[in-house]
């Protein structure tokens, strides 16, 4: 797919990061509107400076990325730089839930079909209509909706990304919070969803085997290689739970913002994350009102700095800030804190995230 390639403006060298000290894999994560997206688009920029092909993935089906990186990001990995190796996509949850589990190449495909797989129209088992099935439907363990399927998308297509060899590095902007947390859950949840159904369909299996074995017939190709590809899909499952509670391989960041109830949502996160056995190094303060020198060494002349001495309404929200960071460095202490200032334009393009990237180190 081709995408166009926008020049950008003439920037100062020596206040643009070439690459990043991070992990292989990178994920913000964050309640809604704190800035993941750019924090994303910053560090993938800044990754690929320096040759590391990077790819930008956004897991959050409000998507942003095209928006922050002025460019267009389709929803297959596709190359936005022509100077550096950064590509990026956008997961479009509706084209990646495909009709079956694996796609013709005999990857993994859509989420969508492991109800099929699971046994059709069985009661409980993904298929057939659950609210004609009475009784049973209510008491199989395995009855009820699916996963969400933008996280089980998301999820399928971090599974993809992740063994990509084009790729050094991935960097996701995940979902808001509750989103994150449901996509952290299912592996979890689908391991073991998965455990009970192979248990069930091998029972199952032997059952046909001994029946069909009576009149000389023998267990159908169909049901092995269903059994098959469900365990493959755990494995694939098992390893994106591996990766993820690696703490050599991933790095995920929490991004809040200096006020109270971020705060405290941020601290509910670290705590579902520890839960989960993810790794937490940097948290992300965005739009801290004090000068861009406090950071960082990047101190471009058009970069506007609130008034905290003549301005009432700055002081305020100073004041306000300034209780919220002392509340975040006590319960954030053991983590890396990092500080992005508010910026008196909206952030988007590689001028401004340059700054950004600059700020997160």
């Amino acid at each position: 797919m081709d995408i166009e390639v926008e020049p950008v403006e003439e920037l100062d060298e020596s206040a643009v990061p070439e690459g990043v000290d991070a992990a292989d894999y990178v994920l913000y994560g964050g309640k809604g509107g704190v800035g993941k997206t750019t924090m994303a688009a910053a560090t993938g920029l800044a990754s690929a400076r320096d040759g590391t092909a990077t790819l930008v993935v956004s897991t959050d089906p409000a998507h942003s990325l095209s928006d922050t990186l002025e460019t267009n990001v389709p929803a297959d990995p596709a190359r936005i730089r022509e100077d550096i190796p950064l590509y990026a996509v956008e997961i479009d949850p509706d084209a990646a839930v495909g009709d079956g589990p694996f796609d013709e190449e005999g990857g993994l495909g859509g989420m969508g079909g492991i109800g099929q797989l699971l046994g059709g129209g069985m009661p409980g088992m993904g298929g057939g209509d659950a609210a004609g099935q009475g009784d049973a439907a209510e008491m199989d363990p395995l009855s009820g909706p699916m996963p969400g399927m933008d996280e089980a998308a998301a999820m399928r297509m971090l599974l993809e990304y992740m063994d990509d060899e084009r790729f050094d590095r991935v960097v996701v902007d995940t979902a808001p919070t509750g989103h994150t947390l449901r996509l952290l859950e299912l592996p979890e949840l689908m391991d073991s969803m998965l455990g009970r159904v192979l248990t069930l369909r091998q029972r199952l299996s032997g059952m046909v085997d001994n029946i069909t074995g009576l009149f000389g017939e023998s267990e159908t190709p169909d049901a092995e290689a269903g059994l098959e590809d469900l365990e493959v899909l755990r494995e694939r499952i098992e390893h994106l739970r591996a990766v993820l509670r690696d703490p050599a391989k991933t790095d995920f960041r929490v991004v809040m913002v200096p006020e109270e109830l971020s705060v405290l949502e941020s601290q509910r996160l670290l705590d579902q994350l520890e839960t989960f056995g993810v790794p937490v190094g940097t948290v992300v303060v965005n739009r801290v009102m004090q000068d861009l020198s406090d950071v960082t060494d990047a101190d471009p002349d058009w970069f506007v700095t609130p008034d905290l001495d003549d301005c009432e309404f700055c002081q305020r929200r100073w004041q306000v800030q300034q209780g919220a960071l002392r509340e975040a460095q006590d319960l954030f202490r053991g983590h890396e804190v990092r500080r992005v200032p508010l910026f008196a334009d909206e952030v988007r393009g590689e001028k401004l995230l340059t700054v950004v990237a600059a700020c997160l180190g």
